[in-house]
C-alpha cells in the first residue's frame, strides 16, 4: 500500500501538471482567437477579455499567497485569533480596488493602448525617467515576492512528502516557470481561477478537519482557555505581550498596507485593464469580496483553532504548523486536495509577479527606450509592430522564464518567516506606487516632478525606517513612505505646476 506522503505527493504533482495543461492551452487557443489584438496585447493583458467570475478569482489569488495559507494561520496558532485582525483588513481589499480603479483605469487603458502599469504612467507622466525608475522598484521587488513565494512553495513539499528542499523547489518552480512563459497573462488568470475555487475548498476541508480531530468547537475553547489564553480576538495569545505587531500602531499601520494601500500595488491595479465590460466589474466586486473573506477569516479561524493539536513542545517555525496539522490529522486524499490550496495561493502570486516583471523589462524599457518604438506602433489591429519586431514574443518567453529562474535560485538558502518578506516587499510596492497612481487618477496637476519626487523619497523613507526601527508605537514604515511621498506628490505638483497636455487630459481624464 502507498504511504501517505506518496498519495499526498501524487495529487499535488497531478494538479501541478494540470495548471501547466490548462494554462498552456487555454492561453494558445486565445491567442488564435484574439490573432487580431498583436502579440502584446496577448501576452500581458489576454485581450482584455475577463468576465467577472475571472476577474474576481485572478485579483483574489493574486491577493493571497503563501503567508495567507501557511504565515498566517501559523502565526495565528500562538497570538489566537487576535492576529486576524492584521488579515481581516483583506476582505475588502477587491471591492476597494475595483471600486477607486476599476473603470478609470479600464477607460484609460484603451484608449492609450496600456496593458501594464508602466504604460499608465508613461501615458499619464510622459517621462522616460518615471517608467525606468518605476521599473527598476517593480522588478526588484517583485523578485523579493517571488523568493518568498518559491519558498513556501518548496518548504509545503518538502514538508509534507519528505521531498528535499531543493528537489521540491525545482518541481514546483519548473512547473510555474514553463506555463507562465509560454503561456502568457491568459495563462496567469486561467490557473488563478482554478486556483481561487481549490483555495475556498481547500479551506472548508481543514476547518472541518481541524474542528473534528479537536474533540468539537467546545473540547477545543476549553483546551485554549487552559493552554492560550487571551486567544479570542481580543485577548493577546500565548506570546501576545511580547508581540510588537498587535499593538494599536502597528494593527493600523497592517490595515494600511494589507488594506487601503494595496490600491497602489501593479500585480492588482494592471488586472483593471484586462476586463470585458462594467456588468464583469460589478460581479466581481461581490465575488471577490465574498471568496476573500472565506479565505481570511476561514484560515485563521482554523489556525487558532489548531493550537491544541500542536505537540507539547512546538515546532521549529509557524509556517510549518498548517503542514504538521493536515499531515498528522487528515486522511491522504483530504490532505492532498488541502495542500493544494496554499499551492495554488503560492502559484498565483508567482505567476502575476513573473508575467508583469516580463513585461516591464521588454514592454516598458526595452521595446520603448532601447528600441525606440514609438507608443501606438503595437496598437490593436496594426500588425506592424509584430512584424517589425518579430523577435519580441521569443525574447518575451525567454526573458519571463530567466526571471522566474534567478527568483527560485535566490530561494535556495530560504530565511524564517515568509510573511516578514512578502510584507517587506508589499510595502516596497506602495511606497513607489501609490500616490503616482492615485494621483494621477484624480489630480490633474500632478506631473512628472511629482511622480518622480514622490517615488524616490517614498521608497527611500520606507527602506530608511525598515533598516532603522525608531518609529514609536510599533508603527510600520510603510506609514512613514506613504506620508512623505504624498507630501513630497502634492507639494512638487503644487510648486511646478503649469498648464497640463491637453492630449494626456483627453487620454487620461
Amino acid at each position: 500500500m502507498l504511504s501517505k506522503n506518496i498519495i499526498v505527493l501524487i495529487i499535488l504533482v497531478a494538479y501541478l501538471l494540470v495548471n501547466l495543461f490548462l494554462g498552456i492551452s487555454v492561453s494558445r487557443r486565445s491567442a488564435k482567437a484574439n490573432a487580431d489584438s498583436g502579440f502584446m496585447s496577448n501576452y500581458f493583458a489576454g485581450s482584455r477579455s475577463m468576465g467577472g467570475v475571472v476577474l474576481a478569482m485572478t485579483l483574489v489569488a493574486t491577493y493571497t499567497s503563501a503567508s495567507s495559507f501557511l504565515g498566517g494561520p501559523g502565526l495565528a496558532s500562538s497570538f489566537g485569533m487576535s492576529w486576524s485582525w492584521v488579515a481581516g483588513v483583506q476582505i475588502g481589499a477587491t471591492f476597494l480596488t475595483l471600486g477607486v480603479l476599476g473603470k478609470k483605469f479600464a477607460m484609460i487603458s484603451r484608449r492609450t493602448n496600456s496593458v501594464t502599469i508602466n504604460d499608465y504612467l508613461r501615458a499619464r507622466y510622459n517621462s522616460p525617467a518615471v517608467v525606468i525608475i518605476c521599473g527598476v522598484a517593480m522588478v526588484v521587488f517583485f523578485t523579493t515576492q517571488m523568493i518568498a513565494q518559491f519558498i513556501g512553495g518548496a518548504t509545503l513539499l518538502q514538508t509534507v512528502t519528505g521531498l528535499p528542499y531543493w528537489a521540491g523547489l525545482l518541481l514546483f518552480g519548473a512547473v510555474v516557470i514553463i506555463y507562465t512563459s509560454v503561456g502568457g497573462f491568459k495563462a496567469v488568470v486561467t490557473t488563478d481561477t482554478i486556483q481561487g475555487f481549490i483555495m475556498a475548498c481547500g479551506t472548508f476541508l481543514l476547518l472541518f478537519f481541524v474542528i473534528r480531530q479537536g474533540g468539537g468547537m467546545d473540547n477545543i475553547i476549553g483546551t485554549l482557555d487552559a493552554g492560550n489564553p487571551g486567544w479570542d480576538l481580543m485577548g493577546k495569545g500565548e506570546y501576545g505581550a511580547e508581540i510588537a505587531a498587535l499593538r494599536p500602531g502597528a494593527l493600523i499601520s497592517f490595515w494600511v498596507l494589507v488594506g487601503v494601500a494595496v490600491l497602489g500595488l501593479p500585480q492588482t491595479a494592471v488586472r483593471c485593464m484586462g476586463f470585458k465590460d462594467t456588468q464583469s466589474m460589478h460581479k466581481a466586486m461581490i465575488y471577490g469580496t465574498v471568496v476573500i473573506g472565506i479565505l481570511m477569516i476561514g484560515m485563521h479561524l482554523a489556525g487558532t483553532l489548531a493550537f491544541p493539536l500542536l505537540p507539547e513542545g512546538g515546532l521549529d517555525s509557524t509556517d510549518q504548523v498548517i503542514p504538521y496539522v493536515v499531515m498528522k490529522y487528515m486522511p491522504a486524499w483530504a490532505a492532498g486536495l488541502f495542500l493544494a490550496a496554499p499551492l495554488a495561493a503560492v502559484m498565483s502570486t508567482i505567476d502575476s509577479l513573473l508575467i508583469l516583471a516580463s513585461a516591464t523589462i521588454i514592454k516598458d524599457i526595452y521595446i520603448h527606450y532601447i528600441k525606440k518604438v514609438p507608443v501606438g506602433a503595437e496598437e490593436s489591429g496594426n500588425h506592424s509592430y509584430d512584424e517589425a519586431y518579430e523577435k519580441v514574443p521569443r525574447y518575451s518567453f525567454m526573458l519571463t522564464a530567466v526571471i522566474g529562474v534567478i527568483a527560485c535560485l535566490l530561494a535556495l538558502n530560504p530565511p524564517d518567516v515568509i510573511v516578514w518578506i512578502n510584507l517587506f516587499a508589499f510595502g516596497g510596492l506602495e511606497a513607489t506606487f501609490f500616490w503616482p497612481v492615485i494621483g494621477g487618477l484624480y489630480w490633474k496637476k500632478g506631473n512628472s516632478t511629482a511622480c518622480l519626487s514622490s517615488t524616490i523619497l517614498g521608497l527611500v523613507t520606507f527602506i530608511f525606517f525598515n533598516r532603522v526601527k525608531i518609529l514609536p508605537f510599533g508603527i510600520h514604515e510603510i506609514i512613514a513612505g506613504l506620508i512623505v511621498s504624498g507630501i513630497a506628490y502634492f507639494a512638487a505638483g503644487m510648486l511646478t505646476a503649469k498648464e497640463p497636455d491637453e492630449e494626456m487630459i483627453r487620454k487620461c481624464f
